[in-house]
């Protein structure tokens, strides 16, 4: 499953997570992959896009971020799989 995984920087802080980022990279556990990513114009958002078959998964990397990101997870379909259904 594809997942959008919106991030908002706490207290609008994107410094730490970078720092963690460059310390520690992402921390994916195992079956989850990192598709891309995207960072709002004002840094206090970022956009990634994440892929994995099992959502406990996600969840586990989403623990190890949760004390610098607030996270909002969206299931997505590429647009021309919507279209088929459609």
């Amino acid at each position: 499953m594809l997942f959008m995984v919106i991030e908002r920087f706490r207290s609008g802080q994107a410094e730490p997570v970078y720092a963690r980022a460059r310390q520690q990279g992402r921390m994916l556990p195992e079956g989850l992959r990192y598709v891309d990513s995207w960072v709002a114009a004002d840094f206090a958002r970022c956009y990634q896009l994440m892929e994995c078959d099992d959502l406990t998964t996600l969840m586990r990397w989403v623990t190890s971020w949760s004390d610098l990101v607030e996270f909002e997870i969206v299931p997505v379909v590429p647009s021309a799989q919507a279209s088929a259904l459609l």
